[in-house]
């Protein structure tokens, strides 16, 4: 196939799925998926947001968006593009595939014009940067060693009601409490119908020698403030029993319910690991267990932030402490996010406008991204040269206000 044919791209068609669905796993090279995980990737496609690049008769490119509502520090939930399903064919690397596609989405999603953020996970980091996407969330994984790990738990822990429950009868209760914490913490996604049924796929294939999906639910005064879903996998060792609980969730409303969930995985029989995927930078439990070091924690990048709106989105949060600054963005993949913004706010609010004023600090869009769920401080970004001071003291001003009390995080996989 000659690389001086023109690639075209063309909004999905529904009898062109299955075909856009099997380039995008062999691009990542996996396995094809199970069928109860493609049906339910299918029923959740939003088919005009979804591309398909096109050589001839043959797709080489995928990618989507899903209509998404991130909370932002202040609480409010902005809608967001969440970016997915993005691959290129390698038989098409290195001819603009991606940056077409990458450029008609943000196209699209101004010409909406109802969503000032892009949000994607990138399953390698280096390629979004130069469309204007910082990293904004990280997550902590952890291995700890329950033989050896205790506990220490606030009163009140032994009140709360532990009962085992089936994963899809308990859904609508655990979505519940799910939707009670979104406001809580930046980063985090409001469910949109449909979504919750991912939290409790369970394909045999991909348990690799693990039990099936189980849930426990926590209650107090009779209502339902928590729950875990994990699966078991036995081992045996030369010295006995070797098992590993592996949590997908862990939901709670308050911290005593929170602490008596962890003690419940810790407690589980004949398991001697707890293999945690994805919590909070500042999750509790790193406050509850006994020795750290035996808890192997490790960060890792999550969710990429892209401003589409600078005003727009720099209006929507809340700021910490009082801010009144200039920023000088620079933006070539979207420039009409580009030039001088002012911005004000506080506490209860904010606005952002386009200024003729003399900057305080310059910075590209990607620099706004990683810093605007309040997980990445402006600070650090200008200790790496991604961030310069212009006037003496804004800096400051504007990292401190920037931050959120609370790490952002996004449990809601996409």
């Amino acid at each position: 196939m000659g690389s001086d044919r023109v690639t075209e791209l063309r909004v999905l068609r529904e009898s062109d799925w299955d075909r856009w669905y099997d380039v995008l796993y062999r691009a990542f090279g996996a396995p094809a998926a199970p069928a109860e995980e493609r049906e339910l990737d299918r029923s959740l496609t939003e088919f005009d947001r979804s591309l398909a690049a096109w050589d001839g008769d043959e797709i080489v490119g995928t990618a989507g968006a899903f209509s998404f509502r991130m909370t932002v520090p202040g609480g409010a939930a902005v809608p967001a593009a969440g970016v997915t399903m993005v691959s290129v064919a390698g038989t098409h690397r290195r001819r603009g595939v991606l940056t077409s596609m990458m450029r008609r989405q943000l196209d699209d999603v101004r010409a909406l014009g109802r969503e000032p953020l892009a949000v994607l996970t990138a399953s390698e980091p280096a390629i979004y940067g130069r469309f204007g996407y910082g990293a904004a969330t990280f997550r902590t994984s952890a291995e700890i060693d329950t033989g050896r790990v205790t506990l220490s738990l606030p009163p009140g822990v032994d009140d709360v009601r532990l009962r085992y429950a089936s994963p899809a009868e308990v859904l609508p209760a655990c979505e519940a409490v799910y939707a009670a914490l979104v406001p809580r913490r930046p980063g985090m996604l409001a469910r949109q119908p449909g979504w919750e049924r991912a939290g409790v796929l369970d394909p045999e294939s991909q348990r690799g020698g693990a039990s099936a999906l189980r849930c426990a639910v926590a209650e107090r005064d009779g209502e339902i403030t928590g729950y875990v879903r994990y699966s078991t996998k036995l081992g045996w060792g030369e010295s006995g029993h070797d098992g590993t609980v592996k949590l997908k969730d862990l939901a709670a409303l308050d911290p005593v319910t929170e602490a008596a969930l962890w003690r419940f995985l810790f407690g589980i029989d004949l398991m001697t690991t707890l293999s945690v995927g994805s919590q909070p930078v500042d999750g509790a439990w790193r406050h509850l267990v006994s020795d750290i070091r035996r808890c192997r924690p490790r960060l890792r990048d999550d969710a990429y932030v892209r401003l589409v709106d600078v005003g727009t989105a720099l209006s929507a949060r809340t700021y910490q402490a009082p801010v009144d600054v200039v920023l000088e963005v620079e933006d070539a993949f979207c420039p009409w996010n580009a030039g001088r913004w002012r911005l004000t706010g506080d506490t209860k609010g904010a606005s952002c406008e386009r200024t003729s004023d003399a900057p305080d600090l310059s910075l590209s869009v990607r620099e706004l991204g990683a810093a605007y769920l309040g997980g990445t401080t402006l600070w650090s970004l200008a200790a790496a040269g991604r961030v310069r001071e212009l006037r003496t003291g804004s800096l400051t001003e504007a990292a401190v206000a920037f931050g959120s009390p609370v790490a952002p995080w996004l449990p809601h996989g996409f």
